[in-house]
């Protein structure tokens, strides 16, 4: 990997049956492979089940469901999360995947992918923003939501209406701008400084 490329893992949240969550990951993987400059892992938590419980020491098959992920978020130099909104908030699978792991977010920049109803998944945003703060990461300012978007995406996920896809397309690279910034900065100031807070 060179110096200007990044491990980016993009996180699908949603594991409820009939979701949303891969028609907007082949949206958003299609624009990160566009942009360039990182390497891509998809994460999609429906087919890496965590467990609940967080206290105490995870059974055997807990332990297994933990090994294919923890890894791949602790090599992940950025993150961006895929999120509905349900409830005025994000999916309770997200929320076990974040309180499962704590070192694998420090120092490393977040951005999200939202969608939704009328909101478009922002509150979700709202409610991960300071989750994400507290864990040591680093939220970045520009994101993505869809309003409504069920209908509007075909099966390969691109966008049926040429116009909103260029400006979807457009806020997507706006916000990779900012966090390929952040994560190129903080995985050279991690190497000078190892980040211990």
């Amino acid at each position: 990997m060179s110096e200007s490329t990044y491990r980016l893992a993009v996180i699908v949240g949603s594991t409820r049956d009939g979701r949303f969550g891969p028609t907007v990951a082949k949206w958003f993987t299609e624009q990160a492979a566009r942009h360039g400059g990182m390497e891509i892992d998809l994460i999609d938590l429906a087919l890496h089940p965590l467990p609940a419980r967080l206290s105490g020491e995870p059974s055997t098959e807990d332990a297994a469901a933990l090994a294919e992920v923890t890894p791949r978020l602790e090599r992940a130099d950025a993150f961006v999360v895929l999120t509905p909104e349900y409830n005025h908030s994000y999916p309770a699978s997200l929320k076990t995947l974040i309180d499962w792991h704590y070192t694998q977010w420090r120092a490393k920049p977040v951005a999200f992918v939202s969608y939704g109803g009328l909101a478009g998944g922002l509150r979700a945003v709202e409610h991960l923003r300071p989750v994400f703060t507290e864990l040591h990461a680093v939220p970045v300012r520009e994101q993505v939501s869809f309003h409504s978007p069920w209908g509007k995406f075909d099966a390969d996920g691109r966008h049926l209406d040429a116009e909103a896809g260029e400006q979807a397309a457009g806020a997507a690279k706006v916000m990779l701008d900012q966090l390929t910034w952040w994560a190129l900065s903080l995985r050279e100031a991690r190497a000078a400084r190892p980040y211990g807070a």
